[in-house]
Formats: C-alpha cells, structure tokens, sequence
C-alpha cells in the first residue's frame, strides 16, 4: 500500500476491491489494546431459518461474543478508541449515553482494564434507573456514575464536553466521546470486522445477499466502508435504533470517508449508498416493539441465542419482515450481525414475556 506524498488517504491504489490482508496490513498502523476474543464465529440458523418459511439461510456473526465484559460490537470499538487513550496519556475517560448503554459497560470495564478512572454520565431519558443490567455492572467495575436529565445526542454531548474540560483545566488528561473524532475511529473496528466475515463466507464457499446490523453510527459506518472496500455486492442493511437530529446516512457517509482516510483506503461512500431504515424505531429509542419481541423469542426459543431487545432484536425484526416479504430469493444467504447487549434484558425482562406469562 502506497500513500502519495504522504497524503492521508491519496493512495495509488484504484478504488477495486481490497484483500482481508490489505485492510488488517492499513489498521495494523494504528494504536490498538487487544479486548475482544477474535475472530468471533458465524453460524448457520437452521431451525430459525426454517421458521422464516422462504427458503433463506441465515447466519448470525456472533459478536456478542467477543468476550470481554460481556461482549458486543463495543469491545471492538474500545480497542481503537482506547489504544488512542493510552497514547494520548489520558487518566480520566469522560463517557455517557443512556442509563442501560451497553457503551457505557464496556467502556467501564475497560477503564478498570487499564487502570483508568471512568466518568458516567447517564441520561435518564425514558430509562428505569433501577441498578440492573448494563447500570449494576457499571457500578461493579467501578465507575463514577452520575444520572443527569440531559437528552442522549447534542445536550449531553455538550455535557461531556464541559465536563471534560473542567478536568483538563483542573491539570487532569481526559479522554471523552467527541464524535467527530471517535465516531471515525470506532468505525474502523467494523471494517475489519467485515474482513474477518468476508474471510469465514469464503471458507464456507458462500455468497450473502445482504448484511443487517443495528447501527445508526460507528459499527454501521464501519460495516458499510468495510463492505465497499472488500467489494460486497449484496445489500448492507443498517437498521436505525434510534432517530437523530441529523441526516443519518449522511453522517454515516461522512464518518466512513474519514475512516477510509484514516487507513489510506481510497473507497469513498455517499449517503445515497447509506441504507439507513428508521421505520423500525417506534415506539421510540429503548422500547421494545412488538416486531422486536417476536424477533427475539423466535431467536432464543429455536436456536437458543438471545439478542437485547431495543437495539439487535429490531434489526432482527427487520431481517424477519424482509424475508417473509420475499426480498430475497430461495437458497439466499443473509446474515445477521449480533452486536450483542444483552446485560440490559435483566432489567427490562417484563418487556420480553408474553403477556400471558408476565400479564400487564
């Protein structure tokens, strides 16, 4: 891989189709701590394929067993994100999102990982803060948590911000979620997560028509560059949990441009590539939905896997209504990413019962 003029992201390489070992050769540059057990495994869904009814094979990248603290797509993240940290001479990272974030949980572990002190700042918007699930962990690793009012998006980003000012002011290094700069960077986590996919279809001699994942950030701008530069041509399917006030496959666009220049990769998206879906939010941002409770019994009950039930279960839910609809041919491939979450399903566990188990 050749950069011109030491330019980031001006490459003699054509925009053609990368190799798995080209995308690790370009991430290997950059700072990283090793988290995650990787590679994580695919594997086939028969029983609940055959309840789909079309004639489909799914097949589910289990990254909610990346093993540490838990699992999930965050463990991916943090290795880049902290392997910034650390250069950085960070003490002190400075995180926060909803009350059950499975962000904050592995961002927690990882502080007590590394010896760093962790700050929580945890919306309370539409959560129960009952001390359950991602929030009991949070504490268990050592965490200081402060649950403030603060909607998730632009008002707690901005609170984080001072925050983290306040501490660097007091003579303190502090490491905080500023999306412009960590947003790129964890996506590139996903990029090679795609290779590491690409690799287990290939050895299986098969062929996707699409890729789902819950994502409305980092993981999906990942998968989405990581798609392009290793020239899937199947569907990637990002399936929006929550609404943001911005033009999501923009931002998804952009923040995968500025992963591809991070790693000298000439692949460019345009939002027009993003498929984005939002139409699977409602009832809103950490509720569940009728679809994703379906979805996630359907899973647990014939292959024995559970999701989370506001993030993974509704873009299972969206996989589920697309091959009902017939959107994919018999003998079609489609997988699943599990980004996992699951932590937070005991403190939410009445919203995953029948009601004839758990009557309302």
């Amino acid at each position: 891989m050749s950069i011109v003029d030491g330019g980031i992201g001006a490459t003699t390489r054509p925009q053609a189709p990368w190799t798995a070992a080209e995308v690790r050769q370009a991430v290997a540059e950059l700072p990283r701590i090793p988290l995650a057990h990787l590679p994580t495994p695919l594997e086939e869904l028969p029983r609940f394929s055959q309840r789909l009814g079309a004639g489909v094979r799914v097949f589910i990248k289990r990254d909610d067993c990346t093993g540490f603290a838990l699992g999930g797509n965050k463990s991916r993240h943090n290795e880049f994100l902290f392997g910034e940290a650390l250069e950085q001479g960070a003490d002190v990272v400075v995180w926060g999102a909803l009350v059950q974030s499975n962000n904050c949980r592995t961002t927690a572990a990882t502080c007590a990982k590394l010896g760093l002190e962790c700050r929580l700042y945890l919306s309370k918007w539409n959560q129960n803060t009952i001390v359950a699930g991602n929030l009991l962990l949070d504490h268990l690793f050592g965490a200081q948590v402060e649950l403030v009012d603060a909607k998730i998006g632009p008002e707690l980003n901005a609170l984080m911000a001072a925050k983290a000012a306040e501490l660097r002011n007091a003579g303190r290094s502090p490491y905080f979620w500023d999306p412009p700069q960590v947003v790129p960077l964890a996506a590139i986590s996903y990029v090679l997560a795609i290779a590491e996919l690409t690799e287990q279809l290939q050895a299986r001699q098969l062929e996707a028509s699409a890729i789902y994942v819950s994502s409305a950030g980092a993981t999906g701008a990942g998968v989405a560059l990581g798609a392009k530069a290793l020239g899937f041509r199947g569907l990637v399917r990002l399936i929006c949990p929550m609404h943001w006030p911005w033009h999501i496959p923009t931002r998804i666009a952009d923040d995968a441009n500025k992963a591809a220049e991070r790693l000298g990769l000439p692949h460019r998206l345009s939002a027009a590539e993003i498929d984005a879906d939002e139409s699977y939010i409602a009832p809103g941002y950490g509720l569940v939905s009728p679809a994703a409770r379906e979805a996630f019994q359907l899973l647990a009950r014939e292959e024995a896997i559970l999701t989370d039930h506001v993030y993974t279960a509704k873009a299972l839910a969206a996989l589920v209504a697309d091959v009902r609809a017939g959107r994919y041919p018999p003998g079609s491939v489609v997988v699943f990413i599990h980004t996992g979450g699951i932590p937070a399903i005991f403190a939410d566990g009445h919203q995953l019962l029948d009601d004839a188990v758990n009557p309302v």
